[in-house]
């Protein structure tokens, strides 16, 4: 009788442990968006202080100071994610965790650019089928950078100061909290599909806030395609690289074509 009962009660622990290890599929993404709008908050927060200061802020480049935000957001939201655990519960993540624990390989340089294909076919049958069910759906939609007024080549600093911003601190920044810390957390819980799933759907919908759904789409896709070069490869190099090439086409169609085109094609 007495060995029966402790049976039971080690199966309820076992649902237990696996009801609550399901949750995480739920808490770690919340987490991770709510240190982002934190960060969001605390960035505004030193605005409002230094304009009760009287800092001068509206005599800084309006390009300047996105770069300026963009690195602060980054920072305090990779602070708030991953320091905050690791000061309260004293749960350290480790640079293997991240993804960070070794030098980058040739492998990773050339898986990149093969994720790239894949994204791209993954991405337009992903518009193609959703767009049935989604009325209106526009696949030409573009995401607001903040980075706005380049008219010529003379604004070459500007350019530069996008480009660092867009195609270089976001990625890694970007990489390091979803392939690196919130997807590596939930494969300890959940499948690794699932892992995939989760991870995809928050970085859609961070990067669709507005109503963009091609953005929600398009990044999803992305995710999925980065999540898998963070399997195969053990590291987060790959998933950073074809972060950046993805964004460095991006950033050429929005900023350096427009430029050209109004400085040479007309």
């Amino acid at each position: 009788m007495s060995q029966n009962s402790s049976n039971e009660q080690g199966d309820t622990k076992k649902k237990r442990r696996s009801w609550r290890e399901w949750a995480m599929i739920l808490i770690l993404p919340v987490w991770v968006l709510v240190s982002f709008l934190a960060a969001q908050q605390v960035t505004i927060g030193v605005l409002w202080v230094l304009k009760q200061l009287h800092v001068p802020l509206g005599s800084i480049n309006q390009n300047v100071m996105t770069t300026i935000l963009s690195v602060f957001v980054y920072l305090v939201a990779i602070a708030l994610t991953i320091g905050l655990p690791w000061l309260v519960m004293k749960q350290r993540v480790s640079r293997d965790e991240l993804g960070i624990h070794r030098l980058p390989f040739w492998k990773d340089i050339l898986m990149a650019p093969a994720g790239l294909v894949l994204y791209l076919i993954l991405s337009f049958l992903l518009m193609l089928i959703l767009g049935v069910f989604i009325p209106g759906l526009n696949a030409t939609q573009t995401q607001n950078t903040g980075f706005t007024g380049f008219t010529g080549l003379g604004q070459q600093y500007e350019l530069i100061l996008a480009f660092i911003t867009l195609v270089v601190i976001a990625p890694i920044a970007e990489e390091l909290l979803f392939r690196g810390y919130l997807f590596s957390k939930l494969r300890k819980y959940v499948p690794v599909w699932a892992a995939i799933l989760a991870t995809s759907v928050l970085f859609g919908l961070i990067h669709g806030i507005g109503g963009t759904w091609s953005l929600v789409i398009d990044t999803f896709a992305l995710s999925v395609v980065l999540c898998l070069l963070r399997l195969s490869t053990k590291s987060l190099w790959a998933s950073m690289l074809l972060h950046m090439i993805k964004n460095a086409i991006a950033f050429f169609f929005l900023f350096v074509y427009p430029v050209l085109h109004g400085t040479i094609g007309s």
